[in-house]
């Protein structure tokens, strides 16, 4: 039975991350282009307005949807009860946005600020009927439905983008990717899910509903503002400049992180609440997410680093050099984060969203007091303490989990030690090819080509586990097609 839920949950993860991938490397290509025809300031501008919706977004979605899948019995009359309290939710929180944005404007003095907020601010709405979509989704794990939507509501949104930048309407070919990209979304999740909402909500369902997710949006709540509060700061004691080469440094390692992360997340959480009350097959899974993610993600990591500066001089010119030192810094901390997401869902997912407030308070305050003294020396300060942070949050998220469910930080350290070192090998493998006489495009293509074929031989050497897990998925989905 192990081997069938490990097969399935590994196969979910798996199939979500590639075929998610598709979509995001046309939403990568995309901003490649827009980088080289906007100004780094009119991407601080989005930024800034982004972080704001971010934080809105949790009081529609963060916490509801998650308590959908994490219900074993949920039905219609759940799902519909949902929707309807997350749009009174969201028309609450746009009418706040919308009433806030000259104040804020005012504060950053930033141009056009209280109109970008207005019109962004509308996705608070869509993202409260997106997420019931997601948790149907999620809750059925039928994942590769998750691929259409994301890929042709990014390709529709991508080519307006791209019209709009070059035709000179600068900030706003930005907020029409934005917003497009969101409701094309929504929109095709409906048609491919074909779900409607009972005309029906029950004040008792949603009471049970909201005893579990509170917990789940104080912690997500904490988390939105905890994540965003660097653009902030950087945003108000810096300048628009500075937050974009921030923003633009995180980019690259969050494209891979975010993929791989939602992939184990959406995979792994419905399996370990179907197997929340067997604690043996709870360690079984978490112990195969954080293998698998980080066999996946350490070597992205290193060799992100490593061919940072050629690749940001190629995809976005010279202009954009100045992230490079962020970017290298963020990888450490992509690395950690799918490991503290699969200890997270475990908590979360045997129904302790009890424990994961405390954790979170914990975390967020260690993190603010280090946030608040690396920002009165620089911003790259700022991103340096965020490797501290990112450590001390591991050693906080896995040590309940000794007793929850006997899976303790030393078990998981011993897991992901060997594809670290796996890692590093591979990143030194390929660092001295930058100091060649050659052009860009072609040390990144040398470096990128080398570095797997190491990574694969040592894979093969070592005989390593999800190595053969992954090759045995791959024939199998090739054999089936």
């Amino acid at each position: 039975m192990k081997d069938n839920l490990g097969k399935k949950t590994v196969g979910g993860a798996f199939w979500l991350f590639m075929e998610r991938i598709c979509a995001q490397l046309v939403s990568f290509s995309v901003s490649m282009i827009l980088a080289r025809l906007l100004l780094p300031e009119e991407y601080g501008i989005v930024a800034i307005v982004t972080v704001f919706i971010t934080i809105f977004n949790v009081f529609v979605t963060g916490g509801f949807s998650t308590s959908l899948v994490q219900k074993k019995d949920a039905d219609d009359l759940d799902f519909s009860s949902v929707l309807y309290f997350g749009l009174f939710m969201a028309v609450i929180a746009y009418a706040v946005l919308y009433l806030a944005a000259p104040f804020l404007n005012k504060y950053y003095n930033y141009d056009q600020l209280t109109t970008v907020l207005r019109v962004m601010g509308l996705q608070v709405i869509i993202a409260s009927v997106k997420s019931v979509y997601n948790a149907i989704l999620t809750k059925k794990m039928q994942f590769k439905k998750f691929f259409w939507a994301t890929f042709i509501g990014t390709v529709i949104s991508a080519v307006v983008s791209i019209i709009m930048a070059y035709n000179g309407f600068g900030v706003w070919a930005l907020v029409a990717q934005y917003l497009l990209n969101s409701i094309m979304d929504t929109v095709i999740l409906g048609l491919v899910i074909a779900w409607f909402p009972k005309f029906r909500v029950s004040f008792k369902r949603l009471k049970g509903l909201i005893s579990y997710g509170w917990k789940v949006l104080v912690s997500s709540l904490i988390d939105a503002i905890y994540n965003n509060i660097r653009s902030l700061i950087i945003g108000v004691k810096y300048s628009a400049a500075d937050l974009a080469y921030y923003n633009r440094g995180k980019h690259f390692p969050d494209l891979i992180m975010n993929n791989i992360n939602q992939a184990i997340s959406n995979a792994v959480f419905p399996a370990l609440s179907q197997k929340q009350d067997k604690r043996e097959e709870v360690k079984y899974i978490t112990r195969m997410a954080i293998k698998l993610s980080s066999y996946m993600v350490m070597p992205l990591m290193f060799g992100l680093a490593v061919i940072a500066q050629p690749l940001v001089k190629m995809l976005l010119t010279d202009k954009w050099l100045p992230c490079v030192p962020f970017l290298r810094i963020l990888c450490f901390n992509a690395a950690l984060m799918p490991l503290q997401s699969a200890n997270v869902q475990a908590i979360l997912a045997i129904g302790r969203s009890d424990i994961n407030i405390k954790l979170n308070m914990l975390k967020k305050g260690i993190g603010l007091l280090i946030i608040c003294i690396s920002s009165q020396i620089s911003v790259i300060a700022m991103a340096y303490a965020g490797m501290i942070t990112g450590v001390l949050c591991l050693i906080i998220n896995a040590s309940p989990n000794k007793k929850l469910f006997d899976y303790s930080l030393k078990e998981q350290v011993l897991d992901i030690v060997p594809y670290v070192a796996m890692s590093f090998i591979m990143g030194i493998s390929v660092w001295f090819i930058q100091y060649l006489p050659i052009i860009p495009i072609i040390q990144i293509a040398l470096q990128v080509s080398i570095g797997i074929v190491v990574y694969i031989f040592i894979s093969i050497i070592f005989k390593v586990e999800c190595y053969y897990k992954l090759v045995a998925l791959l024939k199998g989905y090739i054999k089936k097609k």
